[in-house]
Formats: C-alpha cells, sequence, structure tokens
C-alpha cells in the first residue's frame, strides 16, 4: 500500500481534484477527489491515466546541449552560464525585439509565467507566445472592447440557466466548464430546461440536445446576423436593458435592419422555422450561451464574438443570473494589451499585435525568418511544444533552424526539444508546487495549490527556478541584502516587513519581485513558485480582499498570510473568495460602465456578411473539394501532454472522420488508410467511416504525430495546417481548412 496524496489534474483546464496512490516513487493508482469543492468527485479518463503523463520514456533528467547534431549531458552551471551569455550577445547585438518568450504555464501549471514574463520584460521584450493567442484572441479582444477589458471573459452561469445555447462546443468531451458531461445531462434530462447545438457534426454534445442545428461550416456569422436580425424584427428584444446597461447599438442597429434572414440561414442550410423558434426561446427564457473552438478557429472568428455579445445584449442575457456572467478570478489570466495604445508593441514582418499579452504564435515563423534587421534570433520555449501543437509544423521547423538560440525547458524530449540547441529538465505538475487561474467558477473563485507527491529523478528544476537563474545570470536581479535572507528565516511577518522596507530603497525591485521572491522566500520554503503564491497574495488588490471576505475571511492586513495558510492546510483546494451576483455589471471596465456594442474596426466586415457573398466565398477551390476541421477534442487525446500512446491501447485514436456519402463517391472503405492533402502538405491516416460526420466535412483530432520510442503514433494535423491560413488576430482557421482525400 503507498501514500494517498491530494492533487489535481493537468491535462485539461479543469485541473480536476485527484486521489493518488504513490508507491517507490511511482503513481499506481488514481480515483477522484470527493472533497474538492471544483470537480465533487468528478474527472475523465485523462485524469485516470496521469501516470502515463509523469512516468514515461521521453522523461528529462538533466541538460543537454546540441554538439554536432547529437546532446551531451552538462551541468547546470554550464547550461546557464551559457545561454545567458548568447541571450546578452544576441539582444546586446540586434536589440530586445530578437528574444522571444514562447510559454505561459498551459493547461496545469500557470507559476512559471510570473517568471518567465518577468525574464523577458527584464531583457527588454514584450514577445511572449502563447496558445491562448492559439484560440482565443478574437474574443478576448472583443471583450476588451465591450467589456472594458480583455481579461473580462463571461461564462454561462450553467447552475441557474434554463436554457444554454451552444455553438462549436463539444463540452461532453471537451469539458471548458467544470462538470461539463455532469451539467450537460442535468439540462438534457431536465423536462424545465433545454439544451441547444449548433454543429455541423453530431457531436456526443449533441445526441443529448432537444434541437440540434447541423450549420454548414464557416457560416456561423450569417446564422447570428439572421437571429439578432430576428428579434429586432418580432419586437423580442429586451428594451429596458439595452437602455440601461449597453451603449452604442443605435450605431449599429442599421446593419440588422431589413436584412434577408431567410437568405442567410438558406446559406447556412438550416430550417428557417427551426431556426426562428430557436431565436424566440433563446430571446424570452433565462437563457445562456457558450462558444468554443468551432467559433474561435473558423471564419469570421473575432465577427463571431462580436455577434455574440451583441445577441446576448439585445435580449438582457449578459452580467445577469442564469445568463453569461463575468467570473471572479484570483489572478487575470494575461494582461490587457490595448494595440491602440503606442506603447503596445507590434510585431516586425507581421504588424501582428498581442490580446491579454499574448502574441500568436502563427506569425512566429515569419518573425524569424524576415530579412528585417530586428527579427526573432532567440526564443525561449517553455512547457509547450510548437512543432506538434500550434499550425505548420514544416513552417516552424523551417524557421527554427535559423534561429541564433532556441532553448527549450520542458519535461520531455519533445519534437521541439529535439531541434534545440539547450534542453533544460523541467519538474512536471507532480514535482512541483504550482497552480493553476483559470476563472471557470461562479460565484464562487476557487484555487488549489498542488504539492509534489513524487521526488524528481535527475536533475530537473521548477521551471520558475530556470527562468530566476537565466536571470540572475544575466544580472537582472537587483542585489539583495543579507538581512532579507534572514528574515525570510525568521518569519512571513519579519519578511515582509523587511521586504517593503528594501522596497522602498532599490528602484529595481518591483520589476524583479518574483525573482528575489524566489531567491530569499523561496530557499526557506523549498519553491519559487511557493514564494510567488505569498507574494501574489501579500499584494492583492481590494477587490479581491472584499472577494475573499464574502468568502469568510476576514478582511485587513493579515489576510494574504491567512489564505496562504488556509490553502496550504488544504491540498485538495479552497474556495479563496466570491463575487457578488448582485452586482456583475460593476465588474465592466468600460468608461460608461456599460456594454459597448459599437465596435468600428469590425464595421465594415459586419456590413458585408450576406448570404451572395458568403456563398461566393464559401466556393470550394477544385483540388480541395473537402473542409478539413482541424482538432477535435475527445476523451483520447490531451494535447501534447501524453507522450506515451499506451494509454490509448487497444482504443481507435487517431482516425479521419468521413460520412458515408462522402466514402462512397470516393470509393472508400472504413479502416483503409488515405491521404489527406492541403495547401500545407499532406498527411497519412485511417479512415473512419460515421454518420456523425456531416457531408463534406472531415474531421482529423489533433495531439497526434508525436514520435515515442522512434516510432510516429497517428496523424500531426499541424502539418495540414498553414500558418498564414489565419484572420486578422493571428488566430488559425483550423476549423475550416479545404483539403481532399484519397486512397493511398
Amino acid at each position: 500500500m503507498g501514500t494517498i496524496h491530494k492533487t489535481g489534474c493537468v491535462l485539461c483546464a479543469q485541473n480536476c481534484g485527484l486521489e493518488v496512490e504513490v508507491e517507490n516513487n511511482r503513481i499506481v493508482k488514481v480515483k477522484p477527489d470527493k472533497s474538492n469543492v471544483r470537480s465533487e468527485g468528478y474527472f475523465c479518463r485523462k485524469g485516470l491515466n496521469i501516470a502515463y503523463h509523469q512516468h514515461n520514456a521521453d522523461r528529462l533528467q538533466y541538460p543537454l546541449k546540441k554538439v554536432g547534431d547529437k546532446f551531451e549531458r552538462i551541468s547546470w552551471d554550464q547550461a546557464i552560464d551559457e545561454i545567458a551569455a548568447r541571450l546578452k550577445s544576441i539582444t546586446g547585438q540586434y536589440g530586445p525585439r530578437s528574444f522571444a518568450y514562447m510559454g505561459g504555464g498551459g493547461q496545469g501549471c500557470h507559476f512559471e509565467a510570473a517568471f518567465g514574463v518577468r525574464l523577458m520584460r527584464g531583457i527588454g521584450s514584450q514577445y511572449q507566445y502563447s496558445a491562448l493567442a492559439q484560440e482565443f484572441s478574437g474574443a478576448f479582444w472583443v471583450c476588451g472592447r465591450t467589456h472594458g477589458r480583455q481579461t473580462l471573459h463571461d461564462q454561462p452561469d450553467v447552475n441557474n440557466t434554463d436554457l444554454l445555447l451552444v455553438f462549436g462546443w463539444n463540452g461532453m468531451q471537451s469539458h471548458q466548464i467544470p462538470q461539463a458531461p455532469r451539467q450537460l445531462q442535468r439540462l438534457s434530462k431536465d423536462k424545465e430546461k433545454m439544451l441547444i447545438v449548433v454543429d455541423p457534426r453530431v457531436s456526443e454534445t449533441a445526441k443529448l440536445a432537444d434541437i440540434h442545428l447541423p450549420i454548414r461550416p464557416g457560416t456561423d456569422a450569417l446564422l447570428l446576423k439572421a437571429m439578432i436580425s430576428i428579434i429586432l424584427k418580432e419586437g423580442w428584444e429586451n428594451k429596458s436593458y439595452l437602455e440601461n446597461f449597453t451603449s452604442g447599438f443605435d450605431q449599429v442597429k442599421s446593419l440588422f435592419q431589413d436584412y434577408d434572414e431567410r437568405a442567410a440561414v438558406a446559406a447556412c442550410k438550416l430550417d428557417f422555422d427551426q431556426v426562428k423558434e430557436v431565436t424566440r426561446l433563446y430571446a424570452t427564457r433565462k437563457s445562456s450561451l457558450r462558444y468554443d473552438l468551432g467559433i474561435f478557429m473558423g471564419r469570421h472568428s473575432g465577427l463571431n464574438s462580436y455577434l455574440i455579445v451583441i445577441l446576448q445584449a439585445i435580449c438582457g442575457r449578459l452580467c445577469v443570473e442564469g445568463g453569461n456572467v463575468i467570473n471572479g478570478h484570483m489572478v487575470p489570466i494575461g494582461s490587457h494589451t490595448d494595440e491602440r495604445n503606442p506603447k503596445t508593441w507590434r510585431t516586425v514582418a507581421t504588424n501582428s499585435f498581442p490580446v491579454c499579452g499574448s502574441f500568436p504564435p502563427n506569425v512566429m515563423p515569419e518573425e524569424i525568418i524576415s530579412d528585417h534587421p530586428e527579427r526573432l534570433r532567440a526564443v525561449l520555449v517553455t512547457g509547450s511544444n510548437p512543432l506538434r501543437s500550434y499550425a505548420d509544423t514544416t513552417a516552424y521547423e523551417q524557421a527554427f533552424k535559423r534561429l541564433d538560440l532556441l532553448v527549450t525547458a520542458e519535461i520531455a524530449m519533445t519534437e521541439t526539444a529535439a531541434l534545440s540547441h539547450y534542453v533544460l529538465p523541467s519538474r512536471s505538475g507532480y514535482e512541483s508546487w504550482d497552480g493553476t487561474f483559470f476563472p471557470m467558477t461562479y460565484p464562487g473563485i476557487f484555487f488549489q495549490m498542488r504539492r509534489p507527491i513524487v521526488e524528481p529523478e535527475g536533475e530537473p528544476l521548477e521551471l520558475g527556478e530556470i527562468h530566476l537563474r537565466i536571470a540572475d545570470k544575466m544580472g537582472l536581479v537587483p542585489p539583495i541584502p543579507d538581512i532579507l535572507y534572514k528574515a525570510a528565516e525568521e518569519s512571513h511577518a519579519a519578511f515582509a516587513q523587511a521586504l517593503m522596507e528594501y522596497a522602498m530603497t532599490e528602484p529595481k525591485a518591483l520589476k524583479s519581485m518574483p525573482f528575489i521572491l524566489g531567491k530569499t522566500l523561496g530557499k526557506v520554503l523549498g519553491s519559487v513558485h511557493l514564494a510567488a503564491l505569498w507574494g501574489m497574495l501579500a499584494v492583492s488588490p481590494k477587490s479581491f480582499h472584499e472577494d475573499a471576505a464574502r468568502a469568510g475571511f476576514k478582511p485587513g492586513a493579515t489576510l494574504g498570510e491567512e489564505i496562504f495558510g488556509q490553502i496550504m492546510d488544504h491540498p485538495e483546494g479552497i474556495w479563496v473568495g466570491k463575487v457578488d451576483p448582485e452586482k456583475n455589471m460593476a465588474e465592466l471596465k468600460t468608461e460608461d460602465g456599460k456594454i459597448n456594442l459599437f465596435i468600428p474596426e469590425l464595421q465594415d466586415e459586419l456590413k458585408n456578411v450576406d448570404a451572395q457573398k458568403e456563398e461566393a466565398a464559401l466556393v470550394m477551390p477544385r483540388e480541395f473539394p473537402l473542409i478539413l476541421m482541424a482538432g477535435r477534442h475527445m476523451s483520447m487525446n490531451a494535447n501534447t501532454l501524453m507522450r506515451d500512446p499506451a494509454w490509448n491501447e487497444g482504443k481507435r485514436v487517431c482516425t479521419l472522420a468521413m460520412h458515408p456519402a462522402d466514402a462512397e463517391s470516393l470509393k472508400l472503405k472504413d479502416g483503409q488508410q488515405v491521404r489527406v492533402t492541403t495547401e500545407a502538405g499532406s498527411e497519412e491516416i485511417e479512415l473512419e467511416i460515421t454518420d456523425t460526420a456531416k457531408q463534406g466535412h472531415v474531421v482529423i483530432p489533433h495531439g497526434f504525430g508525436m514520435v515515442y520510442n522512434g516510432k510516429k503514433y497517428g496523424a500531426n494535423v499541424n502539418r495540414l495546417t498553414k500558418n498564414t491560413h489565419r484572420d486578422q488576430f493571428g488566430t488559425p482557421i483550423h476549423r475550416y481548412v479545404p483539403c481532399r482525400v484519397e486512397a493511398l
């Protein structure tokens, strides 16, 4: 019998609570943690299989340096010395724009971002690239305009809603809200409630729906504009809500009047009467809305997000009970980076801008290959694998070979690590103190600090520690007096006092605070991440103090210390705060405190969305007659976090899903190998014929094509996605990739 630990899953953003048995330093058994107040005993088969993430043949143990075409083991001192020296040389010669940080913590380990971003800024760069800008840029940019901050994201108040309208979200497989399958099944079984799904596929969620609208791929903007037009024509809009809580609608209202919604719905290949009924139900009931990658990564991505805000607002469904609400947070995901601010950088080759502080990964290859004197020359990749996670693997391979310095800090020898000049072993989410800040719960704010439950093998470090060592060697950390080290050993109160006095006399202290905390308090706590948590709580803003008080904590100077202690005492996680559900509208940060429904930058695109123009744009090229949905959430993929394919042994995991009519016309049979070709390249994959697919539309899951023990498993869908096939925010249009399929 081993030791039982309470922890959390790191394989998706829900981070469900787990009870893990560890024996002989190996995870031997996993079950759900019923004491976790967020997941309440729910988990999926990904959490069940975290041992395959923790223990696999690709795990890194020691720093490595590329010598010729092979890696050689080196010491940490040598690795840090050489990396710091090369970074100083490159940025000294070419300027800070030559450096980019590609990281941010991914699905389970966010604390490294505090250190990685600080290292980047210490060097003088603003170039952070992350998965956030691979999916959410358009939606979060719209939030910046309509809600006042790019970090204010609304979610459906599922517990109190009577109707959930879903666009391009398969929550039965992809989650994205806590206990999503439980919630969807509850709605489906309750005769007083409704679940409506808009999705080309007969997804697992669509199978539960009261109404399924099998929309034509790429026509979401037409449907949304038609729904808004119908509401205005029928007088179903919430006039008092529009008057009291929104601004700017009069400037866009005319674009929905005299609109041919019948032609628009026909172009969507949907029944008009059914669409009108769905629209009436949403407009007149206590409804909420959830959308996902089908919108985020589809045609008119940003415009669709804008139309959804308009739809919600005219029906009075934003910031109200049972509608869509702005969740609270302990720390916001990203930062508000308005591109209209002259201090916000744009990239030199593609003129791209960041959203929530993150630049789109799809432009990075062009930024490296560019002839611009300030092109990217050095990239630090942490906890991500762009060669499998981001669009256009081929473009990334070509670009990374041109870098003067590529450093990967990671738990495993990924495809990206294999191309790097230096590979640095990091501790996993089960070998280090770490946690996430996803704002998924309402009205409570949940936080869990996972603790080490497995001893690391070899010499891996916390990712934050790796960033700290590089920064320290580059001279980015100011001198720290001995009194601060001594105070850290004495008590948290003594340390807080000494730190405040130090910060008042050292002008560089505030900008280097994560590093200072890591070197001092982190030494005592045995973790730089844990020191960062203490620091975050010590300086939390007034708004968080108010949320914490509603959760039962005593306001005052010692609030941060009290919450820190409670987090340490409860490995299963706790409610650290609670937003006021009666004042959700107060979360808005617009100048007038209202939802701004006029976005000048999107007016031309909005105006031009009509049936005739869209029909012309949707004509497929002769060489690519089918539409590929590049990426599919399912219980058998976990991005690139699961390298050992044994966790899916015996399952049919990486296939091309195709409608029977398409297979018949192409004379293809279920189970045979086929070649899929796009503008970007070709991949071979097993064919799966299924009536859950839509005719003319094929699907490949993401997270495969990885090489494990010298063998490639499944197809790498990002060989088929062109990095230039993206929208104005840099988001790849993965849900609409022209392709052809043929027998080998």
